[in-house]
Order: structure tokens, then sequence, then C-alpha cells
């Protein structure tokens, strides 16, 4: 068992400006991540992700359609071309936390 002490982490800034904080468990990632209204998403995502929005709301745009999740909403994308995505803060800043498979 791990205990995961994001406080004492520091912010990371990708250069499209989401805000995140990743400790590696294994073969797995924990990562808290913050999207802001200002983030910038300039290409569809093919990775995988399983996630839980803690507060705040998104809408994730996919090529059939797009899709609104709220705090307590949890989130299932599978990987590849057919589930490409593109997230989208609706709120001021949106927290989650996201396990991704590192290997």
């Amino acid at each position: 068992m791990m205990c995961v002490a994001f406080e004492e982490m520091t912010w990371q800034t990708s250069p499209a400006g989401l805000r995140f904080k990743v400790q590696k468990v294994g073969a797995l990632e924990l990562r808290l991540l913050e999207f802001s209204r200002d983030l910038d998403h300039p290409h569809w995502c093919t990775t995988g992700h399983l996630g839980y929005v803690l507060e705040g709301a998104m809408v994730v745009e996919f090529a059939i359609g797009s899709q609104v999740f709220r705090a307590g909403d949890g989130l299932a994308i599978p990987a590849g071309d057919v589930e490409k995505h593109r997230p989208r803060a609706l709120t001021k800043r949106v927290p989650m936390i996201f396990v991704e498979d590192a290997s």
C-alpha cells in the first residue's frame, strides 16, 4: 500500500498549459491534473484515460460528439484513434485524478 501526498509535490505545467503532479506506482502513474479555461489543447488525444472529476465541469469533445463531465463523475476513455478526444474546462478550474499505464 502506498499513500501519495500530492500536497507536498510541486505543480508542473505542460506546454499547452495543463497543471499536473505525477506519482509513479509500479507500472501505473497516478496523476493530479488541473484543467482551466485557459488550457489550449491543440490536438486530438489518443491516449486512454481512467479518471475522476474532483470539482468543476468540463466537456470532452469526441470525433462523434461531446460529453460533459461534472464533479463526482468518473470517466473511462479507451486508447486509440476511434476514441480520439479533446478536453475543455467549462468552469475556472477542473481538478481531476487520473490513472494511466506508464509501461
